[in-house]
């Protein structure tokens, strides 16, 4: 018995690593939509609301359809999902690279909106059953995949499928396959799990909290998503062109600077998780929401050297709520993980979707770091963490 525990340990490990490598490669995928854009709209001559449209088809499926994937995934378990997910994915990207209209494009975006929404209820829930009761670390290991992902895709469009073309997006097809078989194995394991009964002896701690409590704490935690994600939304989708203006920087410059971000985003996920398991996700969103305050007030007002320290700061503070935020909820509703998965990455979707189209208005009218200056106050709504149930009261079953 000595010998099997750590066999079955090492298996699990093998599983949360290999749904962060598919969760890189699904984000690699997704992230190839907007890095494209400037080649699609050469190609079809489109106006900039078709190019709004094809956003709105992409985060609009992925976002609304992820709660309900996840709902149904509680109560009727689909160990294979993954893997069709991923194939819708590669069917869009066929469409993107192929397709010879730009309704095919829109078909395209909506097919990978629709791997997206699957994929990520279900995989966050495998990494949460291959845990070994250390939620936290799995998933940040899960979450990072996504994040080195959505940082890569923009620098492998503008290696690869801008010099080459449209067609070359094809090519992309080969990370969807591998992508397929990887969660093929992972559904396999997923399924010898749910039938060895082993995620009904503990995989959930009940607590004695109210209804009301628990819809209250829900409440406080979207908020908290909201902060977070809007903040991080007038980053990803506006940075270089505050950059550009700001400091008079090349493109290239500020791409750079755009990478560092993610990559101090994706460095905060990693080490969210961990925190989380060793000092709680209380601690770690108060620190992450709260903390990070100082800093994005003093970004507008930062010249070009203390703008790139503050943004790693930033980056790495900020972005490590969302796995602790993530398994708060998780202990706040144990029965429905695949729901909460699904409405959390759906309101991720969701919110970096419309908020950037509503700062994109503000920047418009008036000016970049205007947007930034009123968004520096965001994480203020870090005080409602205040209203959270604590440790003691999630402990008590």
């Amino acid at each position: 018995m000595t010998t099997a525990r750590p066999a079955a340990n090492d298996a699990a490990y093998l599983v949360v690593l290999a749904i962060s490598l598919c969760h890189l490669l699904n984000d690699v995928m997704q992230s190839l939509v907007s890095a494209i854009y400037p080649l699609l709209q050469e190609e079809f001559l489109l106006e900039f609301w078709q190019i709004g449209l094809l956003t709105f088809a992409f985060q609009f499926t992925a976002s609304v359809l992820q709660p309900g994937i996840g709902l149904y995934t509680d109560k009727h378990p689909l160990p294979q999902s993954l893997s069709f997910g991923m194939g819708s994915t590669l069917i869009g990207l066929f469409l993107l690279a192929r397709g010879e209209s730009y309704g095919w494009l829109v078909a395209g975006a909506v097919m990978i909106g629709i791997g997206s929404a699957v994929f990520h209820p279900e995989a966050s829930r495998v990494a949460r059953l291959a845990s070994g009761g250390r939620y936290g670390l799995a998933q940040s290991v899960f979450q990072v995949g996504g994040n080195l992902g959505t940082a890569i895709g923009p620098l492998l469009a503008a290696f690869i499928v801008v010099p080459l073309g449209r067609p070359s997006i094809v090519w992309f097809s080969l990370a969807a396959l591998l992508g397929m078989g990887i969660l093929w194995q992972v559904g396999r394991w997923y399924d010898r799990y749910r039938r060895s009964g082993t995620g009904r002896r503990g995989a959930s701690t009940p607590h004695n909290l109210s209804p009301i409590r628990v819809r209250v704490a829900v409440g406080v935690l979207i908020m908290l998503v909201f902060s977070k994600f809007v903040y991080t939304s007038s980053i990803s989708s506006f940075y270089t062109f505050y950059v550009i203006e700001k400091f008079d920087l090349t493109t290239q410059q500020s791409q750079i600077m755009l990478f560092v971000f993610l990559g101090a985003m994706a460095l905060g996920v990693l080490l969210g998780g961990p925190f989380g398991d060793r000092f709680g996700p209380l601690t770690v969103i108060w620190v992450s929401i709260l903390g990070v305050l100082p800093f994005t007030l003093l970004l507008p007002y930062a010249n070009l050297p203390v703008t790139i320290v503050l943004s790693v700061i930033i980056g790495i503070v900020i972005s490590a709520a969302f796995p602790a935020i993530l398994v708060f909820v998780q202990e706040l509703m144990p029965g429905r993980i695949g729901l909460v998965n699904g409405l959390f990455f759906g309101l991720a979707f969701g919110l970096g979707g419309i908020s950037a189209a509503i700062l994109g208005v503000v920047a418009d009218y008036k000016g970049l770091t205007f947007v930034y200056l009123i968004c520096s106050y965001l994480p203020l709504l870090g005080l409602l963490t205040i209203l959270l149930p604590r440790e003691k009261e999630m402990a008590a079953g």
